[in-house]
């Protein structure tokens, strides 16, 4: 006799949906209401009862920290691990580990999984909206958002690093170097450093020179080298996180652009091949271990009554990947 407990993704697939729909109906959000009657019923059918664990979550929780991140091979994000990791061993607490993908209907899939294995907290990098995050607040877990903001949930506070000054600093230095036509190679959950990025370039912002990749290896190469072909007067590129300088270096080494000489470039994050690099690359380095070890803290301390954040400096890094414009080559 098959015991298992019908989990959220069992419902979606069921009902023809994903995960995130189903958890949006569930948690009272916005749905067609054809959409909402074929997940309740499908959810009645199979069993699926969630306010009956929220209701007892309380008495049934394990103990422990939830860690929802996007990737943990990339070297950003498990640094952010590692630093989550010390606060909690210094507290004797268990984490559990979940990847995401940078997907919203996997971050939902998991969300549903920290809930049924009773976690009592939950420290995420979030991918999707905030109606996914309504079962993790209605159940009453402690919840802290680390590097990035979930659109719509100003009640979970967060640990961030200051992006708007990393990216203005960014700025500021490519266009005092006599740069104007300066791409910016982004990624998910990147809204608010595109934001600050066609603020700080105002009327010199060209739409064309912003490329947004998903979240892999293969997509960020594609549209670094896309965006080189396409537009071969570009002159300067801030890349958004390291797997997409890493793109950006590989996209400009496959067409003979030389950095710096043909096209600079700044990357946040400052991991260790960065330095490593011909040229050294300049960076945006973001602390990325004391974001972990802080939104541990915050999420181990409750939070807090009030949404409260923490704010930690970026720092501009400058090395060798950067030259000015007069200076560097021939206008193409």
């Amino acid at each position: 006799m098959n015991m298992r407990r019908t989990t959220i993704k069992d419902v979606a697939e069921a009902a023809g949906v994903g995960v995130a729909t189903v958890s949006r109906v569930l948690s009272g959000g916005s749905a067609s209401p054809a959409t909402r009657e074929r997940v309740l019923t499908v959810a009645a059918q199979l069993d699926y009862r969630p306010s009956a664990l929220g209701r007892n979550l309380r008495q049934q929780r394990s103990g422990g920290i939830g860690l929802l991140l996007p990737d943990i091979t990339d070297s950003f994000y498990s640094r952010l691990a590692d630093g989550v990791l010390a606060c909690a061993r210094s507290a004797g607490e268990p984490v559990i580990l979940c990847t995401t993908g940078d997907d919203p209907e996997r971050e939902a899939e998991m969300i549903g999984a920290l809930l049924e294995q009773g976690v009592d907290r939950v420290v995420a990098v979030p991918s999707g909206d905030g109606e996914i995050w309504a079962p993790t607040l209605r159940a009453g877990l402690t919840t802290v958002f680390a590097h990035r903001l979930s659109p719509g949930r100003d009640d979970v506070p967060a640990v961030l690093a200051d992006d708007r000054a990393g990216v203005r600093t960014a700025v500021d230095y490519l266009t005092g170097l006599g740069h104007r036509r300066i791409a910016y190679l982004g990624g998910p959950g990147q809204g608010q450093r595109l934001a600050v990025f066609r603020g700080a370039l105002g009327p010199l912002v060209d739409e064309e020179l912003i490329v947004v990749a998903r979240g892999s290896r293969d997509s960020a190469y594609a549209a670094a080298a896309g965006l080189f072909q396409h537009r071969p007067d570009v002159t300067a590129v801030l890349a958004g996180g390291n797997l997409l300088g890493e793109a950006a270096v590989l996209a400009a080494r496959e067409l003979d652009l030389r950095i710096p000489r043909d096209l600079s470039l700044i990357m946040f994050d400052d991991v260790p091949w960065a330095e490593l690099c011909s040229p050294p690359l300049t960076v945006i380095a973001q602390p990325a271990q004391d974001i972990g070890y802080r939104a541990a803290e915050l999420v181990l301390r409750g939070g807090g009554r009030r949404p409260r954040g923490v704010l930690l400096p970026t720092e501009l890094i400058v090395r060798g990947s950067c030259a000015a414009r007069g200076t560097s080559r021939s206008p193409r």
